[in-house]
């Protein structure tokens, strides 16, 4: 309905200027210079006639924008984010989170590797906006929560994606404490297609960075443009190596918190790459590459999706660190101290 509406508005301001430029043009044609006054009436509806034609083709290129907007939203599958008829989602009064999961279910990676195989939430992100600056916290995939969906057992949190969205969602409300708004899904194929459709993304290395699980390979240091398959191995990459005096040395111990990092510096620069283009048929590459891969909530209209657009390409959110703390041995992580303060901010 908002989008009818919409389309309703920009069809009857389209129409009056048209009129309006027709007229001012037709009145150009007719007029016949008899005198100073009546050549300055001519300029003035010749000016006035060109400013129409600027906002009828400004407006013939958002209704066209538009209506690819729809139709490309149309392709987007959905996910059922219903329980019994109703939806799982918070409908948060002020601000609104968004649950951002990057799924790593493409077959051609590397799954011998410790803690790799299986589909799963390889990356979970929340974005909170419309109460303030706009604020973006990862959750690590490997803390430790209760699982609604095993009648509370223990496990890790990214599990919780093999029970589906909405086991997942429930989880986040439920054993983290943050209400969700909105879901949107991205497989990582379609993460290293926007890349390559943005034509690259540059990240900066402080040094050289190997990881032969992921396939991240970077023999230089310094701002270095990578592709989508070496961007998909930076993002994924939890045994990350630093090459330093000609030695391979690993970044550190923090393995899956690093990784967390990693991937917020690379979706700071991705949607620094994406908001800064203003090409539409780059704009287009860009939309194609997503729709494949992409599925979101079924309560999301076009305006939400294309308000999420607009937002991740210029609100650059702050980033928002979650404490945790090591579980000796289990490779695990439980909330740390400090987290409820973190959490509360992302709730109303």
């Amino acid at each position: 309905m908002r989008a009818a509406a919409l389309l309703f508005v920009v069809g009857l301001v389209h129409g009056a200027i048209t009129a309006g430029t027709v007229a001012a043009l037709r009145g150009r044609r007719l007029q016949r210079p008899d005198g100073s006054t009546g050549r300055r009436r001519g300029a003035l509806r010749w000016i006035v006639g060109l400013a129409g034609l600027a906002l009828v083709a400004g407006l013939l290129a958002v209704e066209v924008g538009w209506f690819y907007a729809a139709a490309k939203f149309e392709q987007v599958e959905r996910v059922d984010v219903d329980v019994d008829g109703r939806s799982v989602l918070a409908g948060s009064p002020s601000g609104t989170n968004w649950l951002l999961v990057g799924t790593d279910a493409r077959p051609e990676i590397d799954t011998s590797g410790p803690g790799s195989g299986g589909n799963r939430a390889d990356t979970m992100l929340v974005l909170r906006t419309g109460d303030g600056p706009a604020r973006l916290m990862s959750i690590p995939r490997d803390l430790r929560v209760a699982l609604p969906s095993r009648d509370g057992d223990l496990g890790r949190i990214n599990s919780a994606y093999n029970d589906g969205p909405v086991a997942l969602i429930r989880t986040v409300q439920e054993s983290v404490g943050i209400p969700i708004d909105r879901y949107v899904e991205i497989d990582f194929v379609s993460f290293a297609g926007l890349v390559d459709a943005l034509g690259g993304v540059t990240i900066h290395f402080d040094h050289p960075a190997i990881d032969t699980h992921s396939g991240l390979n970077v023999t230089e240091s310094g701002d270095v443009r990578l592709d989508g398959e070496q961007a998909l191995a930076f993002v994924r990459s939890r045994f990350y190596q630093e090459v330093i005096d000609g030695e391979v040395q690993p970044a550190d111990g923090l393995a899956d918190l690093s990784r967390i990092e990693r991937q917020q510096t690379f979706l700071r620069a991705i949607l620094s790459e994406a908001g800064s283009s203003r090409n539409p048929f780059h704009l287009a590459r860009i939309a194609d590459s997503l729709t494949a891969g992409l599925r979101v909530d079924n309560h999301m209209e076009l305006l939400d999706a294309l308000v999420f657009a607009w937002s991740m390409g210029h609100l650059n959110p702050e980033r928002v660190e979650l404490p945790v703390q090591f579980i000796q041995g289990s490779g695990l992580v439980d909330l740390g101290p400090g987290a409820d303060s973190v959490i509360a901010d992302f709730s109303d």
